[in-house]
């Protein structure tokens, strides 16, 4: 018990922290190349243990949210998978990036939603039962989508081996999460005991995973720095404003339009970066490197300077 109880507060001060922790890792790789290099082969198997995580914390409620609210669910799943891949697409030509980024830039774009962006919208007091919705779909038919999308706009660039990606997606994302789910279902005083201590976990892999990453890309990284982080960050700030627009155009109250934005506007780019890493080559992989550190500075300025009137009241679900 005293050791779930540690195990809790390491990951509430992780958890604060995770912006902090994920820089300090792209530091480390960046200076230090060789840090996390023990980590590269693994990438895969460590994005299958966050989605396993995640897989343990989904409760019938998110399932039965998608059910009582499909219009909204799918709304922000289509928004997901359109305004974000062509995006990156349009980004990737104006900017005419090397191959192996651009296909990076565009596979980005094509994954689902990343479960920071429930941090996020809570924070912006945002509709949270939403975004939990919009991420869990999205989620779950990512081995199907992201595949799909990927081989459609970035096949330009480079082969897509669209068979090889689907496993990957099987084998980082689904399989992992209904795992989880059963874990959660079959054994749940266990789960239910030490499930506090999964952000620690889901932090520490993702800081080991960027660390990896930046590290096994250094060299391209720095002579390249300027581009590529002008592109990460146009991709979000662009999604962000208009995930928010959708909502907007579609007449949802301000809570829900924030978590449109939130959720439209932050991607898993770690399952981005571990596709690249599984199926592409390591330079893919730097622009889901890239936006994990660019997303956790982005995400809370933006729910700070939502909430910066203090007004209760936005967060009713109207």
């Amino acid at each position: 018990m005293k050791a779930a109880i540690s195990l809790n507060f390491l990951s509430q001060i992780a958890s604060r922290y995770f912006a902090f922790l994920v820089l300090l890792a792209a530091a480390i790789g960046l200076l230090r190349p060789s840090t996390f290099r023990i980590a590269l082969p693994h990438i895969p198997l460590l994005l299958g243990v966050i989605m396993f995580g995640m897989g343990m914390t989904l409760q019938a409620e998110e399932f039965w949210e998608i059910l009582a609210r499909p219009k909204e669910v799918a709304t922000g799943v289509a928004a997901q998978y359109t305004v974000m891949p062509l995006l990156a697409y349009g980004i990737a030509e104006a900017f005419q990036l090397p191959g192996e980024i651009a296909v990076g830039v565009v596979l980005l774009g094509a994954c689902p939603g990343g479960t920071a962006s429930n941090v996020i919208t809570f924070i912006a007091r945002g509709d949270v039962a939403l975004s939990v919705a919009m991420t869990t779909a999205s989620t779950l038919i990512s081995p199907i989508m992201t595949p799909l999308i990927t081989l459609l706009l970035a096949g330009a660039w480079a082969p897509v081996p669209v068979g090889e990606l689907f496993v990957s997606a099987l084998k980082i994302v689904l399989i992992p999460v209904l795992l989880g789910l059963a874990a959660h279902l079959y054994f749940q005083e266990a789960a239910d005991r030490w499930i506090g201590a999964l952000p620690l976990v889901s932090v520490a892999t993702i800081a080991v995973v960027i660390g990896a990453i930046v590290g096994a890309n250094a060299d391209l990284i720095r002579s390249a720095a300027s581009t590529i982080f002008a592109v990460v960050i146009l991709h979000n700030l662009l999604g962000l404003l208009l995930g928010y627009g959708a909502g907007s155009a579609l007449g949802m109250a301000e809570p829900k339009r924030r978590a449109m934005a939130v959720e439209v506007g932050m991607q898993n780019s770690g399952l981005a970066a571990a596709l690249a890493m599984a199926t592409f080559n390591p330079a893919a992989a730097i622009p889901g490197a890239v936006f994990s550190v660019w997303h956790n500075i982005s995400g809370p300025i933006l729910a700070n300077w939502w909430t910066r009137g203090g007004d209760d009241r936005i967060s009713e679900i109207r």
